[in-house]
């Protein structure tokens, strides 16, 4: 049990939990996700870890159909610049492995903020802290638990 589903469980909310058997040669983890569950990939949100120039870090959470716009993640996280956060360190915050990174259940609790595309959705996918699980869960439900905040964060 990873503190993603934990999280979820004391709670109370609505989710799924969905498994497969991860390919350690998988380039991408999102979009293997998609593939080994079958499910449609504008469903399937990645979790970024970036490093804001105030010296911040913020989670940026899109779809895996698209890359994550770091001067719109910087703009909503009331920043002038992002970058990608260093593997180790974006590990070191969350508690989750590169692949595994939820949203959910982070040791400590970053600015979130989520694409919003997701509010068109009934329901979305996101790592379930650890290569091969993941939670299919409300959008609504997301956004409270992790006090995520919308923006416009993908393009393509």
């Amino acid at each position: 049990m990873t503190p993603a589903v934990k999280a979820l469980e004391r709670d109370g909310a609505a989710f799924e939990l969905l498994s497969y058997e991860h390919d350690p040669r998988a380039p991408a983890y999102g979009e293997e996700a998609a593939s080994a569950l079958g499910l449609d990939p504008n469903t399937v949100f990645k979790t970024l870890i970036a490093r804001l120039d105030d010296g911040r870090l913020a989670v940026g959470i899109v779809p895996v159909t698209g890359q994550l716009d770091l001067k719109a993640l910087a703009k909503a996280a009331g920043a002038r610049r992002a970058s990608m956060a260093e593997a180790a360190e974006a590990e070191r915050a969350t508690g989750y492995v590169l692949g595994g990174i939820s949203p959910l259940g982070q040791k400590r609790r970053l600015p979130t903020f989520l694409d919003d595309s997701a509010k068109a959705l009934g329901r979305l996918h996101v790592s379930g802290g650890r290569r091969g699980l993941e939670i299919a869960l409300a959008p609504a439900d997301l956004i409270r638990l992790c006090q995520a905040r919308l923006a416009p964060l993908a393009r393509a």
